[in-house]
């Protein structure tokens, strides 16, 4: 079997991890590193939402990275706490206390892994180009939308840093890209504030970094049918907004790389991530996208050894190089997520050109997502959304390809009705008015050779068209039925309404 048609899970004989080449060892490393202390401010500004210690949002990025990188199914992608499964457990803590946010941690992490084994990751085709589209830009707008706060009411030096950042990490990589710039702008912006003793907020001006490594325990909950009911929902909302953030960050990872990912080892793998992290006292988490592409798309990373060595790297920052760590300017972190979201926004969707070409159903379904996702900061709302109009607008495109035309014997003793197109639920009601019942001879013959039967609604209009014949007392024959037609037809014709 030649090497193009292993599976993804595959080991050829002789196998050697490509992160052992000493080029992509050193680029995943320093990946790993940028992608550390990138995680260290928004872990902080997590906790903050959920309203726990900030240790508790460093320990949570630490064992979701090192987890994942070993039982997940994308590669090179990142998890860690995150906004969006912190809005969700934020009312649980702060209702019944931290030992609940534990619980529902794990709980959901079970959640995932059974989802996971149903073949949920699949429901993914199902997204339509309009709504990832709609996902990754608004994405990007959060990630850049969550710098502002860090631009308001700063000391002036806050912004000639910041510019300086952006700088660097626009020209430094036509110098060299054996080191990435977003490092190079994070160790000099350091250098200078610290040189110069410029007064700027730090990363050590969000919270203690922790000093040891998190201790595992069990949930400080009663294991009762109360405590069940009171976190199972917030559990189970965990679970599929970590999955839906995953499946669709491990997708664009998937069209930036050019590879494919196991769904389904990951939704099962962000359970199990769950499961250790809430064993070690973390908040739950999924994968990040600012994060992810500073990983891949930013530093070239490729490989599991990057996400592990992130986790690893955030630790070993916050536990030993402490004091280090907490006076990284708060603005080097600001201009690294600023050119993520650059780099993450989809520009040529937005391009007129684009726009005038792509039918307007597509821009909506976009546009739609991206609101709904900047406004209520939940990618779930956003991506059930713009899926559900999107379905609809295909239904009703579809829906209006059906039509029926009518050609009358000679003799005047028969007419033939040539159904075209798909018939299903948005379209079965259009065919009742099609017939003309009273003027029609006394024979009618349905021909559904150019045409497709896929719901029960279908099945039924035919019914109600063969029913209102009858009672005038002619005789309705439908002819031309494909097999799956025929199939579903025969089934349920006669049998849908309960005198049958």
């Amino acid at each position: 079997m030649s090497p193009s048609v292993l599976s993804p899970t595959a080991r050829p004989r002789g196998f050697r991890p490509s992160w052992l080449s000493p080029k992509v060892f050193r680029t995943e490393v320093l990946a790993g590193l940028v992608v550390g202390l990138a995680l260290i401010p928004e872990a902080i500004s997590f906790s903050v939402i959920v309203g726990v210690d900030p240790a508790i949002g460093l320990f949570t990025s630490f064992t979701m990275a090192v987890v994942i990188s070993v039982v997940g199914g994308r590669p090179a992608m990142i998890s860690a706490a995150t906004g969006a499964v912190a809005l969700v457990l934020a009312p649980l803590n702060r209702q019944h206390g931290f030992g609940y946010l534990i619980a529902a941690v794990v709980l959901g992490g079970v959640f995932q892994i059974v989802l996971g084994a149903l073949g949920v990751a699949k429901l993914l085709r199902f997204v339509p180009r309009g709504v990832t589209v709609g996902f990754v830009n608004s994405l990007a707008l959060l990630v850049f939308m969550a710098q502002v706060p860090e631009l308001h009411d700063v000391p002036w030096p806050v912004y000639p840093l910041v510019a300086a950042g952006i700088a660097l990490m626009v020209f430094f990589p036509a110098v060299t890209r054996a080191v990435p710039a977003p490092l190079v702008s994070i160790v000099v912006l350091t250098a200078v504030t610290v040189a110069a003793g410029i007064a700027v907020p730090t990363v050590g001006d969000r919270g203690d970094l922790p000093s040891a490594l998190p201790v595992p325990g069990l949930p400080d909950v009663p294991f009762t049918t109360d405590t069940l009911t009171t976190v199972a929902p917030y559990a189970l909302a965990m679970a599929l907004v970590g999955l839906m953030e995953s499946l669709m960050t491990a997708k664009l990872v998937d069209d930036i790389t050019d590879t494919r990912s196991g769904r389904t080892r990951e939704s099962v793998g962000q359970g199990i991530a769950n499961i250790v992290t809430g064993f070690f006292g973390g908040m739950g988490g999924c994968a990040v996208i600012g994060q992810t592409m500073i990983n891949v798309r930013v530093s070239g990373a490729r490989t599991r050894l990057s996400t592990f060595l992130a986790g690893a790297f955030l630790m070993v920052l916050c536990i030993v190089f402490g004091p280090v760590v907490s006076r990284i300017p708060m603005a080097a972190l600001v201009a690294v997520m600023v050119m993520v979201s650059v780099a993450a926004f989809d520009w040529h969707s937005v391009a007129p050109k684009t726009l005038r070409r792509m039918p307007a159903g597509e821009t909506l379904v976009m546009v739609l997502t991206v609101v709904c996702v900047v406004v209520t900061h939940n990618l779930a709302v956003g991506v059930v959304a713009g899926t559900v109009v999107a379905m609809i607008i295909f239904a009703r495109r579809v829906a209006r390809l059906a039509d029926v035309t009518a050609v009358t014997d000679p003799g005047g003793g028969l007419v033939v009705y040539s159904v075209t197109g798909e018939l299903f639920f948005a379209s079965a009601n259009d065919l009742l008015i099609r017939f003309d019942y009273a003027a029609d001879p006394d024979r009618i013959v349905i021909d559904l050779s150019a045409a497709h039967i896929w719901d029960a609604s279908s099945v039924a209009a035919l019914d109600t068209v063969t029913a209102k014949y009858a009672q005038r007392g002619k005789t309705v024959e439908i002819i031309g039925l494909n097999e799956p037609s025929a199939e579903i037809h025969g089934a349920l014709s006669g049998r849908l309404t309960g005198s049958h």
